[in-house]
């Protein structure tokens, strides 16, 4: 299989690594916005070539678009008018006018998306997932989903990303519909700039939280931080009438105990390469497969929409400072 990636940043490069060494993949077509980016990548990839943007497409079998935000509508509508499959990363817009836009453009070519949503290829939550969706544990009472960073973004990202909730924590969002299998039907949100006095100057929020109300009768929290001094802190919980189960809980989980001799994390995650090595493994796998026929995507262009709209209706519920029930985000 030949892949175009879209994107040498960070993100495209780690996943370029992951393609190089899968067996399905023979070579590699790398473009990015800045040449010297993709060449430098190419060159340290076998098989791989650096090419323009708009050639991807016609050298390629399937495309990973790991670029810009602001860049994500107009690949996946490249890769639909070519008739390839994509992977995506998270969001396809920040609006939900062009995301909509987006899917239909999808659903015309009858193309395949995965999107980027790793945490549900992570061993542990799809661990948890499978003994819910299994019916193994039963309903869940409560869901309790985070996102810890050990240190704020760049200042210059702030405006560019669609805030917390849309940047942060629609990883939050859509692990927490994916586990318990059921949708978001009203969000009760709240925004903290305690201690982010830059952030706030830039109309984000450096502490944020929500309560949603699912279809089942589960409730869910999750909560986004963007400095946590210990480390880098994504767990889920799940307590339900069978068990009460966590995925993120480990010998390195970056929280200090109080208790009276209880061992303390001597190397504790810092950083989501570390958390999701795993996960961003399996999704790459994974996204081969989809392309040969033999699976489906975990996530797809729908569920980017609908968590999006998730986002949305925290972003109201906070700045309004009511519950929002999701029918108003239409």
């Amino acid at each position: 299989m030949k892949v175009g990636l879209v994107g040498a940043g960070r993100i495209g490069t780690h996943h370029a690594g992951i393609l190089a060494r899968l067996e399905g993949v023979t070579s590699m077509a790398v473009a990015d916005v800045m040449p010297g980016r993709a060449a430098a990548l190419a060159a340290a990839i076998p098989g791989a070539a650096a090419v323009e943007v708009d050639n991807v497409f016609s050298r390629s079998d399937a495309v990973v678009i790991a670029s810009s935000t602001d860049s994500h509508a107009d690949l996946i509508k490249a890769a639909a008018r070519a008739g390839l499959a994509a992977f995506c990363e998270k969001p396809i817009a920040l609006d939900l006018e062009s995301t909509r836009d987006v899917i239909a453009a999808v659903e015309s070519s009858g193309i395949t998306v995965q999107m980027g949503f790793q945490r549900r290829y992570d061993p542990a939550m799809r661990a948890v997932r499978d003994r819910v969706a299994g019916g193994e544990i039963g309903v869940p009472y409560l869901v309790r989903s985070q996102t810890h960073d050990p240190s704020p973004p760049p200042l210059d990202y702030i405006p560019v990303s669609g805030g917390i909730f849309k940047d942060c924590l629609i990883h939050d969002i859509d692990i927490v519909r994916y586990v318990t299998g059921q949708e978001v039907v009203s969000v009760t949100a709240f925004g903290s700039v305690a201690g982010h006095a830059e952030i706030a100057s830039l109309g984000d929020y450096g502490t944020a939280t929500a309560m949603l109300e699912m279809s089942g009768g589960t409730l869910a929290q999750i909560s986004g931080m963007r400095h946590d001094p210990v480390g880098y802190d994504v767990r889920l919980e799940v307590f339900a009438p069978g068990d009460s189960v966590a995925a993120g809980w480990s010998e390195r989980t970056p929280i200090r105990s109080a208790e009276p001799g209880a061992p303390r994390a001597e190397d504790p995650i810092v950083s989501f390469w570390d958390r999701f090595d795993a996960a961003y493994r399996a999704e790459m796998e994974a996204f081969v497969e989809v392309v040969a026929g033999r699976e489906e995507p975990a996530s797809g262009p729908g569920d980017a929409h609908e968590a999006l709209r998730i986002a949305t209706a925290c972003d109201l519920s906070a700045a309004e400072g009511r519950r929002v029930n999701l029918e108003e985000v239409r």
